[in-house]
């Protein structure tokens, strides 16, 4: 399922997912995330990729029935794969597009500027870099696993244990909470040099910035989750690591959105954090066509007000419901009330993002303590389909994060054994004809998108 699922999201949403995310991995038992939330002893020397890649170590095909299957460098650096992307996320620099686009800011050659960097390599500054540090690299493992020097040594040993690994540095990733954190860097942006794409950054031709922690997650996905990687690590499952996505990813856009200075250039506030869709839509002189504006019952702002972008917000109301009713409360609230702010003024705005931010943490931290059930599951997932969530799909941006929605769900259900395989795959002709209305922002029409996605509901009963 995992390769058809790679597919078709690519072919739907390629224009979104142009670079998938950092690694994977879950959790089950609660020790391993009290040792993955531990401090870091250090921050570390990245000791380059070079490092990892010994041939006893994560560069070479073994024998099935190995603790570790060791070729994970190997599939990292597939030239076509999407399990490639991070080795060739330097090399990107280099072709035509992002040289036209650091021509159109006047930053130099891409592979060189500072503003592209932070993201597209491994952001280590100069004086923690090793001796086989490579920027060509791209993102490199240290990227996302955190500086090797501390741990390495006890890594390579076979006494060494996940958790002082932890204890010396590594980032525990098989946390949804750290992993998010990290890929959320540059999957949505940070305060930290060269990651943030602003909206200057995008109007020189950087695709649009989408963040889905799950599905990013197996679209990148070289290691094998297998009884061994439970016992040491624990594991998650795709719906906790995609509520706790859902939910970091909005506390991060309110964090950055309520920094003081706001990122603004000018007069204007970033207009990063808006929904882009909702301005960048035909302009009708014609007296006789229709407004392609429509009202959206979780945003409480007059026409013409550009919304903040929400497609995560949506996202987390629905998961919010199943799981606890008071915090769901508490969120839309604090939801509505931040829009209602938006239309009004800055500073009341960015005292809205913070109460609100607060209600996403709030959640993120349930969601990494809860077990999903089946049930809670089939509710998330009817909540994403159907109902009043449903009535918010006005835009592409929440559409397309609905979509993402369903298949991380179900494919949740299928590798948990809540829902039978051959169930789930009757549903997948709906599903796709759901993707297709979402593979073109500019062909996106929230009416035909809301049917295609009634379409998917009524399929999606039969699991119950």
């Amino acid at each position: 399922m995992g390769a058809a699922r790679t597919s078709r999201v690519i072919g739907a949403l390629c224009a979104t997912v142009a670079v998938a995310v950092c690694a994977v991995g879950v959790l089950a038992g609660r020790t391993a995330f009290a040792q993955a939330e531990r401090p870091v002893v250090s921050r570390g020397v990245h000791e380059g990729v070079a490092s990892c890649a010994d041939s006893s170590c994560h560069s070479r095909q073994v024998d099935s029935g190995v603790v570790v299957r060791q070729n994970e460098l190997i599939t990292w650096q597939d030239p076509s794969s999407p399990a490639g992307v991070h080795s060739r996320a330097w090399r990107v620099l280099t072709q035509p597009r992002a040289q036209a686009i650091a021509r159109k800011m006047g930053i130099g050659p891409a592979e060189d500027a500072k503003e592209c960097l932070g993201c597209h390599a491994d952001p280590a500054p100069a004086n923690l870099r090793g001796a086989k540090f490579r920027v060509e690299d791209g993102v490199g493992c240290e990227a996302c696993h955190g500086g090797s020097s501390g741990w390495l040594a006890s890594h390579r040993t076979v006494s060494g244990t996940h958790a002082n690994n932890v204890a010396n540095g590594m980032r525990a990733l098989e946390n949804p909470k750290v992993r998010a954190n990290v890929c959320l860097d540059c999957h949505f942006g940070s305060s930290k040099p060269g990651q943030f794409v602003t909206h200057r950054i995008m109007a020189a031709g950087h695709p649009r910035v989408s963040f889905e922690l799950d599905l990013f997650s197996s679209l990148l996905q070289h290691w094998d989750v297998d009884a061994d990687y439970v016992k040491r690590k624990g594991y998650a499952g795709g719906v906790r690591t995609w509520a706790v996505g859902q939910a970091m990813a909005v506390d991060r856009a309110l964090t950055l959105y309520s920094e003081p200075g706001g990122r603004g250039q000018g007069a204007f506030p970033e207009l990063y954090f808006f929904d882009c869709h909702s301005c960048h839509r035909e302009i009708q002189d014609d007296p006789k066509a229709r407004p392609t504006w429509e009202a959206n019952p979780g945003r409480p702002i007059p026409a013409g007000q550009p919304p903040f972008n929400d497609e995560n917000m949506i996202m987390l109301a629905a998961a919010a419901q199943a799981v606890s009713p008071s915090l769901a409360a508490r969120f839309e609230a604090d939801s509505r009330a931040f829009h209602v702010a938006m239309a009004r003024d800055r500073n009341e705005s960015m005292r809205a993002a913070g109460r609100l931010a607060a209600s996403a943490r709030a959640l993120s931290d349930a969601f990494a303590r809860h077990d999903f059930s089946r049930r809670e599951t089939l509710a998330i997932l009817d909540a994403v389909l159907t109902g009043e969530i449903s009535k918010r799909y006005t835009d592409y941006a929440g559409s397309a994060q609905a979509v993402m929605a369903a298949d991380t769900l179900l494919n949740a259900l299928v590798s948990s054994g809540q829902a039978d395989r051959g169930a789930v795959a009757r549903i997948r002709p709906t599903l796709t004809a759901a993707y297709a209305q979402v593979r073109d922002p500019n062909a996106y029409r929230p009416g035909a998108f809301r049917t295609s996605l009634a379409q998917v509901a009524q399929a999606a009963r039969s699991l119950r």
